[in-house]
């Protein structure tokens, strides 16, 4: 059985959503990144980067959300588009596009928005300006289509979703309302029932929500190394 391990988090989020729309029988692992649980040598025998998702499938491991979305549509056979060279391009484009542009950048506007010490308006337009603009570029490409790779449901999809989910918290409260087809996709994805049970895997563990000094040593490990 595939074990999965998990955070209630954008990343994790895109893979929970293929395992329940692939009906895959998994083991739910859950990591509490406040409580630091991504240092334990167990872990990090499984996933050195320190960080949520991971997955194991017998021998194989296989860290990085977008890798494992890789590795379970290939696996699998699901949610991939036609086999040919000008749709794997566009696959692989996509998902790359999100793994290195829209991931990275919406991650650090929350850290500089919502965590970082005041003062740094410079990190916080910089990053906040890029996230803006790779939603922004989703959006424009699902105006002329239903999905991001056609009228064809990927995992491209799923990764846009994971993050999707974010947006407001990202980018403000009213981030939504200039990104309408973003928004038509984000709204059709949360509606499917694969969808609804991975939103609900965060309720089967109570995972740390308080952001306090144990929380801020763990997810920002950096600030103590400055400090000393």
């Amino acid at each position: 059985m595939l074990r999965f391990y998990y955070h209630p988090s954008p990343n994790p989020a895109k893979v929970a959503l293929f395992l329940e729309e692939a009906a895959l029988p998994y083991e739910l692992i859950p990591i509490d990144t406040r409580k630091g649980e991504q240092f334990e040598l167990a872990f990090l025998a499984i996933n050195p980067n320190a960080k949520t998702p991971a997955l194991v499938d017998g021998d194989a491991t296989v860290f990085d959300s977008n890798a494992i979305l890789l590795y379970l549509a290939e696996k699998t056979g699901k949610f991939l588009p036609a086999n040919t060279p000008v749709a794997r391009a566009e696959l692989l484009s996509w998902l790359m596009f999100v793994a290195s542009g829209v991931g990275p950048y919406s991650g650090q506007a929350v850290h500089f928005k919502h965590f970082a010490p005041a003062g740094l308006d410079y990190a916080v337009n910089r990053y906040v300006y890029e996230a803006r603009r790779h939603f922004g570029i989703l959006d424009t490409r699902l105006a002329t289509q239903r999905y991001m790779l056609g009228d064809t449901y990927t995992i491209v999809d799923m990764a846009v979703w994971g993050w999707a989910r974010a947006l407001p918290f990202i980018l403000g409260e009213n981030a939504w309302m200039n990104l309408p087809n973003l928004k038509r996709l984000f709204d059709e994805i949360s509606a499917r029932p694969a969808a609804a049970r991975a939103n609900a895997l965060k309720d089967r563990h109570a995972f740390k929500t308080e952001m306090d000094a144990e929380a801020r040593r763990n997810m920002f490990p950096q600030n103590a190394t400055f400090a000393a």
